[in-house]
């Protein structure tokens, strides 16, 4: 799963015929902090997020095409949940090198 926020809603008025009566949202990974990483992607829609949103994405091929029920679905990536409450955490901070690391 990835958290990711929804930054945009593709229209395309033809689409693969398996995914007619699908939304495609764009989203964008987010890291613990809050901030984006990575690179925006697009995914479908199952739980009608909306721009702005922060949402839980299933970006595992097999996966995706088993929430939707229908393994002939040609996508990566479906929205499966909608995240009413998140704190974001500060990035834990870099690990120390050991002692003796410097002086090598």
């Amino acid at each position: 799963m990835i958290l990711a926020r929804v930054t945009g809603v593709v229209v395309a008025p033809q689409k693969n015929v398996e995914l007619e009566c699908q939304r495609l949202l764009v989203v964008h990974p987010i890291g613990l902090d809050g901030g984006f990483v990575g690179s925006s992607f697009l995914a479908v829609d199952r739980v009608d997020a909306g721009e702005g949103d922060h949402v839980l994405v299933n970006r595992e091929g097999s996966g995706a095409r088993l929430a939707l029920g229908n393994d002939k679905t040609p996508v990566q990536a479906v929205v499966v949940a909608v995240v009413d409450r998140w704190d974001p955490q500060p990035a834990p901070p870099p690990l120390r090198e050991p002692p003796h690391a410097a002086q090598a």
